[in-house]
């Protein structure tokens, strides 16, 4: 009788023993899953943008006198400085002037002298009586009739010589040329554009934005910029001004956006996105965008760490989202604040299975 006791006793041992062996492999076999918390945050709303990088300033180089073009001195591509000179018109003509000018004022020196000379002379035979009053006020002025004659034409010299240089057409900022209209040997007037020049050391972002969206705009509002050309990096906006004008065919203004690239290199004309983030002024529930599921027939779902179990296992729970932002996902039903969310390994779990928690970094 005590030997079939023990043996019961033994045969109960092994079961509870072999029981815990299993649930031990059992929990071994367990999908590893990483879970986050959901949480109470502000809801943003974030907004597509398409836009083009653009320079502030841009420039149709013109000349400011007519003449023949003599040399052109930069092509398309070239980078320059300010005032460096981009054309050459032919100035013989002008130059010729200036010389004709300057002989002017040389004679008109010479006179002015000659007349000081006399009026000096004059002077001292007036204070002996010797000629009368009238003509010494007659060469004080002509000496102050001279002196107006060099001033005019020291004047005309110099607007010659400030027409000379115009025949130089120099850069006004410095910047890339991104077109050529001339070729040496043509005649050019006034106003015709020679060249386009732009500055790529002051870059901007135009973007388009929808006009239900402008009283929530400001300088402080978050945006982040995808080059298309580096479409792996993301880079953060600042927005530099709102242009207060509706595009009435689109519905859509302005804003213009300042991008610090680090070693990114930027040209206008490149294509970029944007995601503007805009604060709703609501508080909701938020979880990591990783943790839904989405199926043919429109269910949205979530997988939840059930409370209080041990081993954990886990449920599935149908939502409804909200705005979507930063890697986030509003739940306006569903879920609640601090319910442990499936991130990650939420593929092909099952109702209520055991899994391994690990959390998210």
């Amino acid at each position: 009788m005590r030997r079939q006791r023990l043996t019961v006793a033994v045969s109960a041992t092994a079961l509870i023993f072999l029981s815990a062996v299993t649930s031990i492999a059992s929990a071994d076999r367990s999908p590893l899953v990483v879970v986050s918390t959901a949480q109470t945050d502000t809801v943003i709303k974030q907004v597509p943008l398409t836009g083009t990088i653009t320079s502030a300033q841009v420039a149709k180089v013109s000349a400011e006198v007519s003449g023949q073009v003599e040399a052109v001195n930069v092509e398309v591509g070239d980078h320059v400085e300010r005032d460096a000179s981009l054309v050459e018109i032919d100035r013989e003509i002008e130059q010729l002037t200036l010389e004709a000018l300057r002989a002017l004022t040389l004679q008109a020196r010479a006179e002015h002298a000659d007349a000081k000379r006399r009026y000096q002379d004059a002077k001292r035979l007036r204070e002996k009586n010797t000629i009368p009053e009238n003509q010494l006020r007659l060469l004080e002025a002509e000496v102050e009739i001279d002196g107006a004659t060099i001033k005019q034409k020291t004047a005309e010299e110099h607007r010659q010589q400030a027409r000379m240089e115009r025949h130089t057409v120099r850069a006004p900022f410095g910047g890339v040329i991104s077109e050529r209209l001339i070729e040496t040997g043509e005649w050019i007037e006034p106003g015709r554009p020679l060249f386009t020049l732009v500055a790529i050391d002051d870059l901007r972002i135009e973007f388009r934005v929808p006009q239900e969206f402008y009283p929530r705009i400001n300088a402080q509002s978050a945006i982040s910029v995808t080059l298309d050309a580096l479409p792996d990096r993301k880079f953060d906006g600042t927005i530099d001004a709102v242009i207060p004008v509706s595009d009435a065919s689109s519905r859509t203004f302005l804003i213009h956006v300042r991008l610090d690239a680090g070693d990114a290199r930027l040209t206008p004309g490149m294509s970029v996105h944007g995601k503007l983030n805009l604060t709703t002024g609501r508080r909701g529930v938020v979880i990591s965008r990783d943790a839904i599921l989405r199926y043919p027939d429109g269910r949205i779902t979530v997988w939840v760490i059930n409370p209080d179990t041990e081993p954990p296992t886990v449920s599935e729970k149908r939502v409804i989202t909200g705005h979507s932002f930063n890697g986030l996902i509003t739940i306006r039903e569903g879920i609640q604040a601090d319910d442990v969310i499936v991130v990650r390994g939420n593929e092909s779990l099952q109702e209520d299975q055991q899994v391994r928690v690990q959390r998210s970094e």
